[in-house]
């Protein structure tokens, strides 16, 4: 593959998830991270293999998890991916560790990609004031409570944030979060912390 088809050659990105997770918003992201040439890390909040689902509701495969959430560091990554699924983003939100670890990639202006109910965690760590961002539906009150700016479309993007709506959205939030990681930091994802 030449760089043209590997923007992502030597960077690495973490996936957070927890069971729950839809299991096409990681599978077909984490593919798209892969296929641009990028290392993946999956972190969860337990060693144990993160039990994915389709449709929220049934059950699907099981996804190794690398790391802990309290063993990564936000500094080894370029990027970050946060897949939807209701219950894998709502055990995501309850841990504080893993708020605390979105909330670092902002700190550190990198990148930042959600998807479906994944923007919750975004929510929680406080750092949408100001940003406009897209989600699944039932979020939008959720994001607009917390200072941000819900629009409806297939994939959106704010200075380094990608958020797009649900699995229908993913070759849209695909190609955008590759273009969105190849360009490395962004000074922007400052300005809502």
């Amino acid at each position: 593959m030449t760089a043209q088809h590997t923007p992502l050659m030597g960077k690495t990105v973490a996936f957070l998830a927890a069971d729950g997770v839809e299991e096409v918003e990681y599978t077909q992201s984490r593919a798209a991270a892969e296929q641009a040439g990028a290392q993946v890390d999956l972190i969860s909040t337990h060693p144990e293999p993160v039990q994915s689902v389709r449709q929220d509701i049934n059950p699907s495969a099981e996804y190794e998890v690398d790391l802990t959430v309290s063993e990564a560091d936000a500094s080894d990554y370029d990027a970050l991916v946060l897949p939807g699924g209701v219950s894998n983003a709502d055990r995501l939100r309850l841990d504080p560790t893993a708020v605390v670890f979105v909330r670092t990639f902002f700190e550190q202006e990198k990148p930042v990609a959600a998807i479906c109910h994944g923007p919750w965690l975004l929510v929680e760590a406080d750092v949408i004031n100001g940003r406009t961002l897209t989600s699944f539906p039932s979020l939008r009150s959720d994001i607009t409570n917390a200072g941000g700016i819900w629009v409806d479309e297939p994939v959106h993007t704010d200075a380094g944030l990608v958020t797009s709506r649900g699995p229908a959205d993913l070759p849209a939030f695909g190609a955008k979060l590759v273009e969105e990681f190849s360009e490395g930091l962004h000074v922007g994802q400052l300005t809502s912390i």
